[in-house]
Order: C-alpha cells, then sequence, then structure tokens
C-alpha cells in the first residue's frame, strides 16, 4: 500500500501514524520528495486493509500498488532516484558517466596504466574485479584483498570513486571497507542472502541482470535490497542468454525504456559482458544511450592480448576515447550529456562549444 501525505501534514502526524502501521506488525518504508512523503506499507494484504488510512489526520490518500515489486516501482515513487557517488558522480540525473576499467585487477603497475588513462580522459569511475566468478575453477579467480588495496590507492591518487563486485556474503566487509559501490553479478542476482545483506549497508549497489531472468525477476532482486533499507540501487542489463553464438549474450536494450518505465532506480547498460567482442561495443554503447541508459560500464585494457580475463571484449584506451567522441553527440540528440570530469572535462566543453559555433 502507498499511503500519501498531505503537503501540509505535520510530523507529529507523520509519527502517529507509522507508529500506528508498526503497531499492526507490518514494515513501513519513506520517501520524502520535492512535494509529498509517501510511506510505503509492507506486510500481509488483511492486516494492511484493517488500516483505514485515509482517516489519519495528515493523509491525502491510499493506493494499492498492484505490482510484485513494492518499494523499486514507478507507483510508489513517481520521480527518478538520483544516487550520488563521491564527489562528482550522480547517476539517473542528465549527465551519463561512465565505469571503465579491467575485467580483473592483475596488478598495481597495469591497473596504474589503465586508470591514468582514464582519468587523463576524465572517465570519473573506475571498475575491476577483485573477486572473479569464472565457470572454469582452472580460470584467473582475481587478486583478492590485494586487488582491493590496489583499486584504493588509485582512488587517492586520481579521485575516482570504484566498483567492484562482491560474490559471497563473507567477504561484504572486506569489499565495503575499499569500494564506493557494491556490484552484485548476474550469476548472484538471485543470491538473495546476498541481497539481503547488501540491503543492510550504506553505499550504492550496482545490480546485475541474471543472464536468463526477466524484468520481474530482475525487479523483485532489486526490492530485496531495498526492502532491508538501501535504496541506492541501480540496475544494470548486461544481456541475456539466447540461441544466439556469434555474441557472448544478447544485449536486450529494450530492458532501459521499459525498466525506466517500470520502476524509478536508474538503469545502466554494460556491452562489454553481453557482446564479448569489442567490434560492437561502440554501436551498442551509443544504442544504449540513445534507449535512456543513464550510464554505461565498459571494459577497458591497455594491451587486452595480454588480460587475465575477457581480453576479447576490452577496449583499449584510444578506442575508448573514440568511442566518448562518438557517445557525446548522441547523448546531446537525447537532452543529456556524457559526464567527463578533471581534463577530459574541458576538452568535452571546448569541443562542445566549437561544435555550436
Amino acid at each position: 500500500m502507498i499511503v500519501v501525505m498531505k503537503p501540509d501534514h505535520t510530523q507529529e502526524e507523520l509519527r502517529d501514524l507509522l507508529g500506528r502501521i508498526e503497531k499492526m506488525g507490518l514494515r513501513t518504508h519513506l520517501s520524502k520528495g520535492e512535494r509529498r512523503t509517501i510511506i510505503g506499507v509492507i506486510g500481509e494484504r488483511e492486516l494492511i486493509q484493517e488500516i483505514p488510512f485515509t482517516s489519519f489526520p495528515g493523509v491525502e490518500a491510499a493506493h494499492p500498488i498492484l505490482q510484485p515489486y513494492k518499494l523499486v516501482s514507478r507507483e510508489f515513487k513517481e520521480e527518478n532516484t538520483r544516487i550520488r557517488i563521491g564527489r562528482q558522480v550522480e547517476v539517473g540525473g542528465e549527465a551519463v558517466p561512465i565505469i571503465a576499467g579491467p575485467c580483473a585487477v592483475e596488478g598495481r603497475q597495469v591497473l596504474d596504466e589503465i586508470a591514468d588513462a582514464l582519468h587523463a580522459m576524465g572517465i570519473p569511475m573506475l571498475r575491476g574485479g577483485a573477486f572473479k566468478p569464472r565457470t572454469s575453477p582452472y580460470s584467473f579467480q582475481g587478486l583478492g584483498e590485494l586487488a582491493l588495496k590496489y583499486m584504493s590507492d588509485v582512488r587517492e591518487r586520481t579521485g575516482m570513486p570504484i566498483v567492484t563486485e562482491v560474490m559471497d556474503p563473507r567477504d561484504l566487509l572486506l569489499v565495503y571497507k575499499y569500494a564506493d559501490v557494491l556490484q552484485i553479478g548476474t550469476r548472484n542476482m538471485q543470491n538473495f542472502r546476498l541481497l539481503t545483506e547488501v540491503g543492510q549497508v550504506d553505499k550504492p549497489v550496482i545490480l546485475k541482470r541474471g543472464m536468463s531472468a526477466t524484468i520481474k525477476e530482475f525487479l523483485m532482486s532489486a526490492e530485496y535490497i531495498v526492502s532491508h533499507g538501501n535504496d541506492k540501487v541501480i540496475l544494470c542489463e548486461r544481456g541475456i542468454r539466447t540461441f544466439e553464438s556469434e555474441t557472448r549474450n544478447t544485449l536486450d536494450l529494450s530492458a532501459v525504456p521499459l525498466l525506466k518505465k517500470l520502476t524509478h532506480l536508474p538503469v545502466v547498460v554494460d556491452p562489454s559482458h553481453a557482446l564479448g567482442r569489442t567490434d560492437l561495443i561502440p554501436a551498442m554503447a551509443c544504442a544504449a544511450v540513445a534507449a535512456g541508459a543513464d550510464g554505461l560500464m565498459l571494459e577497458v585494457h591497455v594491451r587486452p592480448q595480454e588480460a587475465l580475463s575477457d581480453g576479447a571484449q576490452s577496449l583499449t584506451p584510444q578506442a575508448m576515447e573514440e568511442l566518448l567522441e562518438r557517445l557525446e553527440p548522441v547523448a546531446r540528440a537525447v537532452g543529456r550529456r556524457i559526464l567527463r570530469t578533471n581534463g577530459g572535462s574541458q576538452r568535452h566543453h571546448s569541443k562542445a562549444v566549437g561544435d555550436s559555433d
């Protein structure tokens, strides 16, 4: 149930209503927007129906939520959720940030080379895997905490917030100590124990769509996180498994406008894992921005042929720079802009001014 408070309600009226709801054994989720305060009421339908919400002082209306996912639905919150990351990044606003870096952190020197190249272009966020879920037990599994320390050092030097995956609830506190954004990978989208645990921390979470998951299942997984208290969830479309064998997965770009219609959460796209080949990434990255994506996740490596993980889908820094040039006019065409920080932002600004002349 959604309970909408009147614009002029008092804090006492709000406290009284919350107390009554919670006394009935129901859970509440408070959302304060620019114009309205909304209470999400969660629990057994029979108990909810016993409460005469509209008879309480300060209540304007009460509406049942029809979707099985409640707190992440557009019914619960009409305005888009915007999530701040560090000092310069906001996901869900006008600017479209790019999260780039290696699939896996392989060592300090190569990570520094990649990060320095990205930082020089104005890429605002760095991705990199410390714990890697690999299909083969004989493949490189990541450097663990050592990789997290290397990424933390890069952040101290460049100011770039870092994104890395947490695979197991037992590693959550360790990853939380270093990361600015926690990532839940495709194989863990329905690891409900892990979703519950990250729902109890106060850092943003990028939730990747399961490779065989429906949109409804995807949103129900996001609901797990939000219902446990963490509403800083970013959805990531990373491709789904189909009969097609020419690409690693099939990038479902129809999911972007559909998700934007169904949920208030921001949506980013990962073309690298979806396609598995670099020659298609530029076209699909541009298409993702045109479809309304709030951000892009891209794999970049200075020497893809030497990468220990996913070299075939990793762009070189030069290819990344060329892609930025292609993305900027696409973003402008749909009323957005590609977020570039530091020196990269200045180059982008100068080019944009020249274009407008």
